[in-house]
């Protein structure tokens, strides 16, 4: 399967960490209520209180060890385990915590790139503390969350985001891994396929039937060989599983797409309730898009029915809009396509992607003045 390759260049020279926060609204509900931690805490509504209805945003360790995790339904999660404590969150308390956080971060380098709520890159090849250790930044950053905020985090250290955050999974939580350059080809080797990163469920089989279970299983393919079966991700699954990730820490994300979603503890029922709400996100995307200056030419709908069927629809324009009329108007003809009366709806959500800047709206320039039409 191996054939004639190109040389790839790898860069090891960089000092790459991955910082993720451990079970982080669970521990921060555990250390405003001491007496939490003792038992399985999930994030959520009850589903007593919701009719069965929600989803877990996060649960504390103890919670995992009943096989609860984010994203399951709340329902699920009572059933496993009945005797946990449900907290429904305050997510405006967890955004300011977030932000304390990475003010830590910018102690000990400007090169911070979050990627959620409570994971960031941080680049420290040069940092303000002038070390050359990035594993003494690291516990640094550690010592400071756990003293100053009484939380952990988990780290991890290498020469690429790749393989920094493979190892901030390794070891959770209050974990420290570091994978040095030298180290990497047989940490990959031994990699389970689907630790890698892009490698989604729907992938994971079609890899199994072509006899790929692990980092060195996927070794054996060549470039071509990925990209023909993968497509794109071929090609950066070729790379990876040689320790090569070139993408740097980015200061500043391009915003790739924008939107507003809402769950609904009463689901909605009927179709002039639904259109309500959609007219109030395509109002709320509105606001979001004038504040960044953005417009876009893909919109996407989102719905979620009561037994937690999801379904999404977009349509592409040929113009960039951002006004909430023709967000509505976009919307309610996709909503009509995937509605079903006879359930109801508890999640809708319009997000609008393909942005630009709204400088760079087409303006039609007129070639000719038009005579007026009298007819």
């Amino acid at each position: 399967m191996s054939g004639l390759e190109f040389p790839l260049h790898n860069d090891t020279t960089r000092k790459i960490i991955h910082i993720d926060m451990d079970a982080f609204f669970a521990s921060v509900e555990e250390r405003d209520q001491p007496e939490l931690a003792a038992h399985p805490l999930v994030i959520a509504r009850h589903p007593k209180d919701t009719g069965g209805r929600g989803v877990v945003t996060t649960a504390n360790y103890h919670a995992r060890k009943f096989g609860i995790h984010s994203a399951m339904s709340a329902q699920k999660a009572y059933e496993l385990c009945p005797k946990a404590r449900f907290i429904p969150g305050n997510h405006e308390k967890y955004r300011e915590i977030s932000r304390q956080v990475r003010e830590i971060f910018f102690r000990y380098t400007d090169l911070v790139e979050p990627v959620s709520i409570d994971e960031a890159y941080l680049d420290v090849t040069i940092n303000h503390i002038h070390s050359r250790s990035a594993i003494k930044v690291a516990k640094c950053i550690q010592h400071d969350i756990f003293n100053e905020l009484q939380l952990t985090c988990s780290a991890g250290v290498s020469y690429n985001k790749f393989l920094a955050k493979l190892a901030s999974d390794y070891q959770k939580p209050r974990g420290l891994t570091v994978i040095l350059p030298e180290e990497a080809q047989d940490f990959l080797q031994r990699l389970p396929i689907e630790k890698f990163h892009g490698v989604g469920k729907k992938t994971i089989p079609k890899m199994h039937e072509l006899g790929i279970f692990t980092g060195k299983d996927l070794a054996r393919y060549s470039e071509m060989d990925l990209i023909q079966q993968f497509g794109k991700m071929g090609y950066s699954l070729y790379r990876k599983v040689r320790g090569i990730h070139l993408a740097p820490v980015e200061i500043h994300r391009e915003r790739k797409s924008l939107g507003r979603e809402r769950t609904y503890g009463q689901a909605l029922q009927t179709e002039e309730q639904c259109l309500a709400q959609l007219r109030q996100l395509a109002q709320d995307v509105e606001k979001q898009l004038l504040k960044e200056q953005k417009h876009g030419n893909i919109v996407v709908l989102k719905l979620r029915y009561d037994d937690f069927t999801t379904k999404t629809k977009r349509i592409s324009l040929r113009q960039a809009i951002h006004r909430k009329e023709e967000l509505f108007s976009q919307a309610s003809l996709l909503f009509e396509e995937v509605f079903q009366e006879e359930q109801g709806v508890r999640l809708l959500g319009i997000t609008v992607t393909g942005l630009d800047p709204i400088a760079y709206e087409h303006i039609e320039l007129p070639l000719w003045q038009k005579e007026p039409d009298h007819t």
